[in-house]
Formats: structure tokens, C-alpha cells, sequence
């Protein structure tokens, strides 16, 4: 009995109730990423996703997402005792799937939001063309995990069925563990609510 009370209550707090609101959309924007890596001097390169999304409730929300999306890393190595510099790069292509707890304010036509919560990416596919131009201590460089947890913050307005968000990601667990590589992006987006 105790368990379904608190469900009940934590369903009705976060307005997923059968009185919820339910939304659905699709997205798509640009990010710009950067993998943070021990002792490499590291750049950001652009990127897209697109995807589709769905709000649970109403004035507080739950809103899962779905989208396909790129983003990479450029770096520079440094080679021969520090007096030779090389440059590589690499690019992934990802299924992103972020569960955000939203909270809206304003009025129904107009009204800004604040998002929070963990995304897990998949790496379907990666291009990098810095392994033939790095050697020694840098060999395994690009053995990337395929799966990693962040999370995302960020806000966004709503003018009508128009929705827009600014969001940054930081990633909780580690591309590859050996040399500290994390992925870090900046996404801006723009979507359509269908209903």
C-alpha cells in the first residue's frame, strides 16, 4: 500500500497523472563539441542532430528524446621531444536518448523552460584520421567505449507549436579511460510540437 502511494504521489508531483499533458515533436539543430583529454590541447568541431521528443505533463514535465546527431573532437599532438606538433581529428555519429525533467513558466502561447537530466549516446559509426599520424604513447588514442552517460542542462522558449532549447552536455563517464578523454558539446536546436 505503501508503494502505491508513493507512486501515485510521485506521479501526480511531476504531473504524469491521467490529467497529463502529452506532447510529441521532432528537432533538429547544431552542436558544437569538444573532447576533453589529459595533457592534449583539444578543439571543437560542429555538428547536427535530429530527432523527435515527447512531453509528459505540464508545468513540470518529463520529456524523453530520441535523435540521431555527430559530434567529434580536434587535437593537437606533440611529437619529437615537444618540437613537432600533429594535428588529428575525430567524429562520431550518435543515437542519443536523453530522459530531461522540465519545468515551464508563463503563459500557454509563450513560455520559457528549464531542463535538466542524463542522456546515454551510442557511437554507431566514428571517423578519425589521427592514427597513422600519432605513435608511441599516443598508439591508443582512438580506442573509443561505444557507450557513455552524461547529462544536460539547459533552457528553452516555446512561441506556440515553435519550440527552441539551448543546452550543454557534459559527459559523466570516460571515451576512453587511458588518456581522460571526456565529450563536452553545446546544442542549439529548433523543433515542431505535432500535438
Amino acid at each position: 500500500m505503501k508503494k502505491l502511494l508513493f507512486s501515485m504521489a510521485l506521479l501526480s508531483a511531476f504531473g504524469i497523472g491521467a490529467k497529463a499533458q502529452t506532447t510529441l515533436g521532432i528537432k533538429g539543430g547544431v552542436n558544437f563539441s569538444k573532447i576533453n583529454t589529459d595533457n592534449i590541447s583539444e578543439s571543437s568541431v560542429a555538428g547536427y542532430q535530429v530527432g523527435i521528443f515527447g512531453r509528459i505533463g505540464t508545468d513540470v514535465y518529463l520529456q524523453p528524446e530520441l535523435y540521431l546527431g555527430s559530434k567529434g573532437g580536434k587535437f593537437d599532438f606533440n611529437s619529437n621531444n615537444n618540437t613537432t606538433t600533429t594535428n588529428g581529428k575525430v567524429t562520431f555519429t550518435t543515437l542519443n536518448v536523453p530522459l530531461l525533467l522540465g519545468k515551464r513558466f508563463g503563459a500557454n502561447a509563450v513560455n520559457f523552460r528549464l531542463v535538466a537530466g542524463p542522456v546515454y549516446s551510442y557511437i554507431l559509426s566514428k571517423n578519425q584520421n589521427f592514427a597513422d599520424n600519432v605513435n608511441g604513447a599516443y598508439q591508443d588514442f582512438g580506442n573509443y567505449n561505444n557507450s557513455t552517460l552524461g547529462f544536460q542542462a539547459g533552457g528553452g522558449v516555446d512561441i506556440g507549436n515553435i519550440t527552441a532549447d539551448l543546452r550543454y552536455e557534459g559527459g559523466l563517464t570516460k571515451l576512453n579511460p587511458a588518456f581522460g578523454q571526456r565529450q563536452n558539446l553545446w546544442a542549439l536546436s529548433v523543433g515542431f510540437k505535432l500535438f
